[in-house]
């Protein structure tokens, strides 16, 4: 293989926003036709496209029940399962204390009171990868937020799953699993077919197709966000040790040949030639090279000024992953606001985040940092609220003279209609 020649240096002004259309044109066609079979032909198509995509064989069971995973649980060895039951244990850890931060509340209004629940929807789809890498950290990350939230049903989806994928399942707490991935997995957990009821929220990362078909039933069902390839941003200075952050680039490269690893840096050039050493000598020996190659030739590095400017140029991109390594972390941490995760400090490895340490690992690429976070037990969340009145008359007069300025006669009307009668 050719030596790594090095990232791609920019200046900041050529740098321009993470903003990106999430939904690629070519999946979304191949995913309407898919997402149209399925409403016509429900199940047969189900598993005739999972047949095609070499998800199943014929006749296979595409759809496994709470015993199924139960089984594969009882396969995999001791030290696996206490693995997966030490990372379960940390994320469901992580999301009780966000619901036990979640309250229910109630206040005075004029004539009665008023408030709002908090509330789990009551089914909820969860995707897991299963393509170049199995992730069974992925069922974990969605399904345990799911039950700390009260979700009654959760079921998973994930293609062509080995016993790691479906004891995570059955360690996390799901009640079944397809075996079907692609649009043809977000159609049957949208829609419901056969023994699989429709869901009412889908959430879990995915590939280009399933990005596109969940676009397509989002207002069908809730979606949990629009995620594309893996992004990382690592904000260093010269006190960052250029070995730590190529081993965090590469291991943000090896995910996809369009995950984007970036470094944005107040150091000189002689520490981003120590860093293109390292990221070369890593790669020499590493098993997924030929991915993560392609994927730091679409990286690059920025040189910044101050740490000001390397804060805003972090803000602009709006990465799903922002790790910070420089000396002043409280200061830097005051200035960025849009990311999906943020690392303090040259401790605190991406990787931890990916498997487990507590916060969720289902995150805004693209630019949607900006206007969204991560996934967590609040996605499986509604915000109920209700009002109870036993003395409307402080509102009658304002609510009905509001209505009239909008032409709205009966619902001045309705108002009206709550007057109590003299003496009544």
């Amino acid at each position: 293989m050719e030596p790594f020649v090095g990232l791609a240096r920019l200046r900041a002004d050529a740098v321009g926003s993470g903003r990106r259309d999430p939904v690629d044109p070519e999946a979304l066609r191949v995913a309407d036709g898919i997402l149209e079979d399925l409403r016509q032909r429900g199940e047969a198509a189900l598993r005739e496209h999972a047949e095609r995509l070499g998800e199943i064989g014929p006749g296979e069971a595409w759809f496994l029940t709470r015993g199924d995973l139960e089984q594969a649980a009882r396969r995999i060895s001791d030290r696996d399962r206490e693995v997966l039951e030490r990372t379960r244990a940390r994320i469901e850890a992580f999301a009780k204390a966000q619901m036990a931060s979640l309250l229910e509340m109630e206040v005075p209004i004029p004539g009665g009171r008023a408030g709002h629940r908090v509330v789990p929807v009551r089914r909820a789809g969860c995707y897991a990868p299963g393509g170049r890498f199995p992730l069974p950290s992925s069922v974990l990350m969605t399904v345990v937020p799911a039950r700390v939230a009260g979700v009654r049903e959760v079921v998973v989806a994930s293609p062509r799953p080995g016993d790691l994928t479906l004891a995570a399942a059955f360690l996390a707490g799901a009640d079944a699993l397809i075996r079907v991935g692609g649009a043809q997995a977000i159609g049957a957990m949208a829609f419901g077919m056969g023994p699989l009821a429709p869901c009412d929220l889908l959430v879990g990362p995915g590939n280009r197709y399933v990005t596109a078909a969940k676009h397509r039933v989002a207002g069908r069902v809730g979606i949990d966000m629009l995620a594309g390839p893996s992004e990382l941003v690592v904000l260093a200075d010269e006190t960052a040790d250029p070995a730590v952050v190529a081993a965090d680039l590469l291991a943000q490269a090896e995910h996809d040949p369009d995950a984007l690893p970036v470094v944005v840096t107040m150091a000189g050039p002689d520490w981003l030639d120590r860093l293109d050493r390292a990221i070369g000598q890593a790669l020499q020996d590493l098993p997924t090279r030929p991915v993560a190659e392609r994927a730091l030739a679409r990286g690059f590095a920025v040189q910044s000024t101050s740490l000001e400017e390397a804060c805003a140029l972090c803000d602009r991109l709006a990465p799903e992953h922002l790790e910070v390594m420089v000396a002043d972390l409280p200061a830097a941490a005051a200035r960025l606001s849009d990311f999906g995760a943020l690392f303090l400090g040259p401790r605190a490895a991406e990787v931890f985040g990916d498997y487990g340490a507590g916060p969720n690992h289902v995150l805004p690429t693209g630019g949607t940092a900006r206007f969204t976070g991560g996934l967590s037990v609040m996605t499986f969340l509604r915000v109920h609220t209700w009002m109870e009145l036993d003395q409307p008359e402080a509102l009658i007069d304002d609510t009905a003279r509001l209505a009239r300025m909008e032409g709205l006669e009966a619902h001045a009307r309705a108002a009206e209609a709550r007057r109590r009668p003299p003496g009544g």
